[in-house]
């Protein structure tokens, strides 16, 4: 009894405290939502007035809207080329136990732990080169390898609690090797492969230091868009765009966070 008691006590306080923190990260950002509602052309906490033209000034301004339907443009076709390179080299790392695959993984996960502006000259000195600057499919391939990592875990998280012997069973029925990973594989791991691919989109979205490189007049995302407002003028379009980025993250975080209690919900009801 005393210790179910002190096992409540435990959690109400890891509770709080993960809300403390939750609260101490997203506060500071919040702060841009009621100043994209001013009534005034100036960035003012709290704002003097409210009103939505600076949403409408966002959504009918052809350089804004530009630049926030090529982010999801960029990262739509990114999210779906890391997650299925992703997916594959995830499987093959687990299935493998050679001494390359410890190296194999670091690789794949590089671009996590080089920091981003090293990324980003890197990327620039080689885009440069193959004309690749200022263009969608420089971007693509640049977001790409960025997403890379996060599929190759998240999927390997799923693949660690995958039983091995239904793929043997699958071929032992006489399935071939496509086969058995779209009926057998692909439907027991696919929690993490959209959990991947969430994450994917949302890495290539939000991104705004290699994209800093390899954007010019002719080519910009919304990141790049808001931070080059932010430098040449102050308007309260920029919170709104930042308010609208806000959201479109959060709404991803939540779908990750109901896919996630769909899957322990039904593995618990297994």
């Amino acid at each position: 009894m005393r210790g179910t008691v002190r096992t409540r006590r435990s959690r109400s306080i890891l509770a709080v405290y993960c809300i403390l923190v939750g609260l101490f990260a997203l506060l500071p950002t919040l702060i841009v939502v009621p100043m994209s509602f001013s009534s005034v052309r100036s960035l003012q906490f709290p704002p003097p007035g409210w009103s939505t033209r600076w949403y409408e000034e966002f959504f009918t301004n052809p350089e804004w809207r530009e630049a926030a339907l090529t982010s999801v443009r960029v990262g739509g076709v990114a999210a779906l080329l890391a997650t299925i390179l992703g997916t594959m080299a995830a499987i093959a790392l687990v299935n493998s136990r050679r001494r390359w695959t410890v190296a194999a993984r670091t690789f794949l996960v590089a671009p996590m732990i080089v920091p981003l502006v090293v990324t980003g000259v890197g990327v620039y000195y080689v885009f440069l080169r193959w004309q690749l600057t200022e263009t969608f499919v420089g971007f693509v391939v640049a977001h790409t390898v960025l997403a890379i990592p996060i599929v190759v875990i998240t999927v390997g998280a799923s693949l660690q609690s995958f039983d091995m012997q239904l793929v043997q069973a699958s071929k032992s029925l006489g399935a071939g090797p496509l086969a058995t990973f779209r009926t057998v594989t692909l439907p027991l791991i696919l929690p993490g492969v959209l959990a991947g691919a969430l994450f994917a989109f949302l890495i290539s979205f939000d991104e705004a230091v290699v994209s800093l490189f390899l954007s010019g007049p002719t080519m910009q995302t919304l990141p790049i868009k808001i931070f080059q407002s932010v430098t040449t003028s102050l308007d309260p379009t920029v919170a709104a765009a930042s308010t609208v980025l806000l959201g479109l993250t959060t709404l991803a975080l939540l779908v990750l966070g109901m896919l996630t209690y769909l899957r322990d919900k039904a593995e618990a009801h297994d």
